[in-house]
């Protein structure tokens, strides 16, 4: 699956089947969560009328998450929403859950680069395994809501700092011998 700007375009057909049409075969909503967990955006059309059926899609997936015991949303979180849509905070909760999210998408991209930068163990044997199953752990914390290129981008180090985490270890060893004495 390749990442690109345009949508996967998923065809809904009369049968309610979901068709691909990129790799062209079918596929199923867990199949879809699949696409947008991996970073790729998705775009549901009816095949006939051409109608967007993609909010409809994801609140589906979101339900079947919820009742298998997954459960990311809260009572009290559902019934304000179910408020929202019966008040005058209707225009404002998109927006608020929007700015919410990108605020949680972004202090989470900070947190896995700053954890990366200041770890001087990046050159040891065996970090690789390390670092795989630290963004494991975290995709699993924030059900993988961590956008692939950011983690991308904090996992590739530049080789300058290369310099500066050597340093911190021999200052790391020298405060540990003096500790020892």
């Amino acid at each position: 699956m390749a990442a690109t700007d345009k949508p996967l375009l998923i065809k809904r057909y009369a049968s309610r089947r979901l068709y691909n049409t990129e790799t062209s075969d079918y596929v199923t909503l867990e199949d879809i969560a699949k696409f947008i967990r991996a970073g790729r955006e998705v775009q549901i059309v009816d095949l006939k009328t051409g109608d967007d059926l993609t909010r409809q899609y994801l609140l589906q997936i979101i339900a079947e998450h919820e009742s298998r015991g997954e459960s990311v949303l809260g009572v009290d979180l559902l019934t304000d929403l179910v408020r929202s849509y019966t008040s005058q905070a209707a225009s404002v909760v998109p927006q608020f859950l929007t700015a919410s999210f990108e605020m949680l998408r972004d202090g989470q991209s900070k947190a896995m680069e700053n954890m990366t930068k200041s770890n001087p163990l990046l050159n040891m044997p065996g970090f690789d395994a390390m670092r795989t199953q630290q963004a494991a752990f975290f995709k699993a914390m924030t059900g993988g809501m961590i956008p692939g290129a950011a983690r991308d981008e904090a996992a590739a180090k530049p080789a300058d700092d290369l310099e500066t985490i050597k340093a911190q270890l021999a200052e790391m060893q020298d405060k540990l011998s003096k500790l020892g004495k």
